[in-house]
């Protein structure tokens, strides 16, 4: 992969709930006209849980195609079923991806072993032509594939040369910089860090699979670009500008039920969605079992929003030029924002 800024884009879909091809063909010519230098279809953000396998393949098929020649198209293929993996591993493939994303094995807890030699090894050596990128983010699935092994799988693989590191921990980074040496590729995989991974001399981070770049691509593929310029001090001044949106990838809230107070976590896609749809985006609702925000994570939502548009209304130009919206407007509509939320 080459280093810059890759979107982890959100799958639209319609109120229905069934996919939406045009609403997905107008974000991926946003994200290529703001100059992104990749899209990952069907990851977590784009909702790849919820899918059929029909229509897992459909969005890479039409992600892949439409890419093509444009900017480079990773697709997500991972499982806690190795042969499942395998086999959309090797559709991608057919396809003519870039390279493909394979998430630790959920759940079902292979020990870090397990996953490099039952999983990850069995898949890149099935497709040697193909980069395989592991990701690591064991707050989602409860197992972690550890640096030593990734280092090793690195050795085994010559199509393993990238990771996706979502762990959150600085520590396990600079493991991994460590054993698996200068060449190989650190991808940020939360959008709150990539200036600390990327300007800190023991990870050396090269770029970001991003969330909030599904929002605004122009401005996260500038910082990325300016840290691997080594302009830290102008990345820092963009991260400012963009913090209240990059911030709120996860929103947590105190919310109050029948039987006492009880914490409300939502966790992406959602808060994304919900922004994408107060800003008249492609997106429509997320699929079930994820719902809608309560009002305070709402309201949260909002006001990172409206920060934003009042302080740097640059960051959001773009989507408002591409698709044609009154930011200020969509905003301040309180009447269609009740349909975003819910109570307890």
């Amino acid at each position: 992969m080459e280093q810059g800024c890759y979107t982890a884009l959100i799958t639209p879909f319609t109120p229905a709930g069934d996919f939406d091809r045009d609403g997905l063909s107008g974000l991926i010519d946003f994200q290529i006209e703001n100059r992104i230098t990749g899209i990952l279809a069907t990851g977590t953000t784009g909702e790849s849980p919820t899918f059929k396998w029909e229509e897992h393949n459909l969005v890479i098929d039409l992600t892949a195609k439409q890419t093509k020649g444009k900017c480079k198209c990773i697709a997500g293929t991972g499982s806690n079923n190795t042969d499942e993996a395998l086999t959309a591993t090797s559709h991608a493939a057919e396809q003519g991806v870039d390279g493909v994303l394979l998430v630790d094995p959920y759940y079902n807890g292979p020990s870090s072993l397990e996953i490099r030699r039952e999983y990850y090894e069995v898949v890149a050596k099935k497709t040697p032509n193909l980069e395989v990128i592991p990701y690591i983010i064991p707050g989602r699935t409860g197992a972690q594939m550890l640096p030593q092994d990734l280092a090793i799988l690195a050795d085994t693989c010559a199509n393993v040369k990238s990771v996706k590191e979502a762990t959150g921990d600085l520590d396990n980074m600079k493991m991994t910089r460590k054993l698996c040496g200068d060449n190989f590729s650190i991808f940020s995989g939360d959008d709150a860090l990539v200036c600390r991974v990327m300007s800190d001399e023991s990870i050396r981070a090269c770029g970001a699979i991003s969330v909030m770049s599904n929002i605004a691509p122009a401005a996260m593929t500038q910082m990325v670009d300016l840290l691997n310029q080594g302009k830290t001090q102008e990345a820092l001044t963009l991260q400012t500008a963009l913090s209240p949106l990059l911030e709120l990838v996860v929103i947590t809230t105190e919310e109050e039920s029948k039987y006492g107070p009880v914490k409300c976590r939502a966790r992406n896609p959602l808060p994304l969605k919900t922004m994408m749809q107060i800003l008249g985006m492609p997106c429509g609702p997320c699929r079930p079992p994820l719902g809608k925000m309560t009002q305070k994570g709402f309201d949260m939502a909002l006001a990172a929003l409206k920060k934003v548009q009042a302080d740097n209304p640059e960051i959001l130009a773009p989507a408002a030029s591409f698709f044609n919206l009154d930011i200020d407007a969509r905003l301040n509509d309180s009447a269609a924002h009740e349909a975003l939320w819910c109570n307890y």
